[in-house]
């Protein structure tokens, strides 16, 4: 076996190949930029070598410093990961000039899925299904508005070296494809270095499904069962689950002898996925469509660890040094239910906008056998704008597909993350929603279910009454706490048993009665046994209510509480019995109204402003562009009005709510 491999990428993936390599008796060697100089994949691995800058393009992405660092260090294999150099068919072919085994594909394999339009062509003469479309190269935005009315409306443009959701429009008309083509054109150069765009039939209400591959160099290709990724925002995957809901045994043999099919065809081996499409209005599931190939470990890997009892990191590992599969296809079963949620650095209130920051308080879920918590950074950490906004993965086992989802909820309640924004009450809501428990998914799940966007998961039946009880208590502790307190002028303080919690700003803004007793606790009249131990300063209460187990994380307010559980904040103030009459009384704060202005979502480079001062705009216009994490972000009037002043020009960098422009 390899003696030390060096792991040319960074975060969770990094960190979750040297665990894996730690575990085979590997030596490991990081690299890192200026950025992650002190990040958790630096400390795990045995060594680390410096490359460069924190843009990706002057360090995690010049390959001729990760060989190198390889000959500095004495690695004999790279693990790329993915993203940055996993599917550079240069880097692979760079490492083997120089005698460095690449724990992946063939280099081939790579160069022949890695151009979705090439990988299309072999897909169709494999026997692989493959979605109808023009798979030759568009010269303009004139050409690409015949071949998408040929192909007839809904469209799908996608940058040819894409991946990740980046260099993706969807036009359902003439107008989209206009408008989208060029930017479509710009985010496949920005991020892939290529400007070639395909065009494709949209699938309507579709699932997106994947087959898991590994193979090896003796030519034993499996498939591991399938993954389902329909659960999207921006086609950029938010939860994935293995097996999928909607695929029976005999789609899945079929969808998986395909795949094995096509990974033939390149003479494949390693780990790797192909990825389909599946129309939701298609009961028999028969009509599927390959998507293209990814010849690398994916993201969401893990829910088919959980799955099928391998490690796909090892089995890569073994693969790239020769060893033969030690089992064969039917040896691969299903145990139970697996199911991932992506944590993202993005504030899902504001738009799902990119958040970047210090991360003040980084608590995860500790980990079980049921519980794994994949990730890249510790408190303290800076969730930078050079990189991708995931924090970390969180992933759930269980016997059934309802126990798996359960796991996610109680565990999404137990994270704890202050100083940027986060989707983890998204993901509670998303776990808790009617449709996803019933699993009737398609990729416009999240789109059709939030047309609106996200103001928090809806209240469950009850849950008001038990926050009330967890919220009284905290508050009796710290009143009890404050009695122990000496030296004051009005002499011993007797804390409060009784008392009034309202929750600011909740539809229903009652107040509920809250007596606290020595064996239970009764709110508005109804006693329920609650546990809550809560030390003054804590943030998180792991409570029992009446039996069933409930996380809640804390945080004070002056008189109020900020409660957060599943997937919602509530703002409780808890206030005596005689403080509560008084507050009654008291003039409540309006904010100022902002309307007039519009403002920077999120941290970004303005690269175009599209009005001038004293323009007249209707309600959908373009006003500005936004450039963040290399996705660009059109920003359109509300409604019609007049520009008053513009408050910024093109080039400028701007924080999270500048002013670009006021209206009269």
């Amino acid at each position: 076996m390899f003696k030390k491999i060096l792991i040319a990428n960074r975060g969770e993936i990094a960190c979750r190949v040297i665990r894996t390599a730690k575990k085979m008796g590997i030596k490991t060697v990081a690299v890192y930029s200026d950025a992650d100089a002190r990040a958790p994949h630096v400390e795990m691995a045995d060594e680390a070598v410096y490359l460069g800058p924190p843009p990706a393009a002057e360090s995690y992405l010049l390959a001729d410093k990760i060989i190198a660092a390889c000959k500095q260090t004495g690695a004999e294999a790279v693990h790329p990961g993915y993203g940055f150099l996993s599917e550079r068919t240069s880097f692979a072919q760079a490492l083997d000039d120089a005698g460095i085994a690449f724990i992946g594909p063939p280099i081939n394999a790579i160069a022949a899925m890695g151009d979705k339009i090439e990988s299309k062509k072999l897909a169709k003469a494999a026997g692989v299904n493959v979605v109808p479309g023009f798979l030759g190269e568009i010269a303009d935005t004139d050409e690409a508005v015949k071949i998408a009315g040929d192909i007839g409306y809904p469209v799908m443009m996608k940058a040819s070296a894409g991946g990740g959701g980046k260099g993706m429009r969807l036009a359902w008309s003439e107008k989209d494809v206009r408008e989208g083509f060029e930017a479509t054109r710009r985010e496949g150069l920005a991020s892939f270095g290529d400007d070639r765009v395909f065009i494709e039939k949209f699938i309507e209400s579709p699932r997106h499904i994947e087959i898991q591959l590994i193979g090896d160099k003796h030519g034993n290709i499996l498939y591991l069962n399938e993954r389902e990724c329909s659960v999207q925002r921006r086609h950029q995957k938010v939860v994935e689950e293995a097996p999928s809901p909607f695929v029976t045994p005999a789609m899945r043999k079929a969808m998986g002898e395909q795949a094995v099919a096509l990974a033939r065809a390149v003479g494949y081996y390693s780990a790797g996925t192909v990825e389909l499409i599946v129309s939701g209005a298609d009961t028999t599931g028969e009509s599927f469509y390959f998507l293209e190939m990814n010849t690398r470990l994916q993201v969401e890997h893990p829910v088919t660890e959980y799955i099928t009892g391998l490690d796909l990191v090892e089995q890569m590992i073994r693969v790239a040094y020769g060893e033969k599969l030690e089992f064969g296809q039917t040896d691969i079963g299903i145990n139970g239910w697996s199911i991932e949620n992506r944590v993202y650095a993005e504030d899902p209130y504001r738009g799902f906008l990119p958040s970047t920051g210090r991360l003040v308080r980084y608590r995860p879920p500790t980990e079980s056998a049921d519980v794994r918590v994949d990730d890249g950074v510790y408190e303290g950490s800076e969730i930078s704008m050079f990189y991708d906004p995931m924090i970390a993965k969180l992933v759930t086992w269980g016997p059934t597909r309802e126990a798996a989802i359960d796991a996610q909820i109680g565990a999404l309640d137990r994270f704890e993350i202050d100083g940027i924004g986060h989707n983890v009450d998204f993901l509670s809501a998303l776990m808790q929603h009617p449709r996803f428990r019933s699993g009737a998914l398609t990729t416009g799940f999240i789109a059709e279910e939030y047309p609106e966007g996200f103001h928090g998961a809806a209240v469950p039946e009850g849950l008001t009454n038990k926050l009330a009880a967890v919220a009284a208590l905290a508050a009796s502790a710290e009143a009890a706490r404050a009695a122990t307190i000496d030296g004051r002028l009005n002499g011993t303080i007797v804390p409060s048993t009784e008392w009034v919690v309202t929750f600011v700003g909740e539809d229903d803004c009652a107040e509920h009665h809250v007596l606290i007793e020595s064996e239970a606790v009764t709110v508005d009249g109804q006693a329920m046994v609650v546990d809550a131990p809560f030390m003054p300063g804590q943030r998180l209460i792991e409570a029992t209510v009446d039996g069933e187990a409930l996380s809640v994380r804390v945080d004070r307010h002056r008189a109020s509480w900020r409660l957060t559980t599943r997937g919602r904040s509530h703002t409780a103030r808890v206030l005596p019995p005689h403080v509560a009459a008084l507050q009654r009384h008291m003039i409540e704060k309006i904010p100022p109204d902002m309307s007039r202005f519009l403002l920077c979502p999120m941290p970004g480079l303005i690269t175009r402003i599209d009005v001038a001062a004293g323009d007249k705009v209707e309600a959908g216009q373009p006003l500005a562009v936004v450039e963040a994490m290399k996705m660009e972000n059109i920003l359109r009037a509300e409604k019609a009005g007049v520009v008053k002043s513009i408050g910024a020009k093109a080039g400028e960098s701007l924080a999270v709510d500048a002013v670009i422009l006021e209206f009269e």
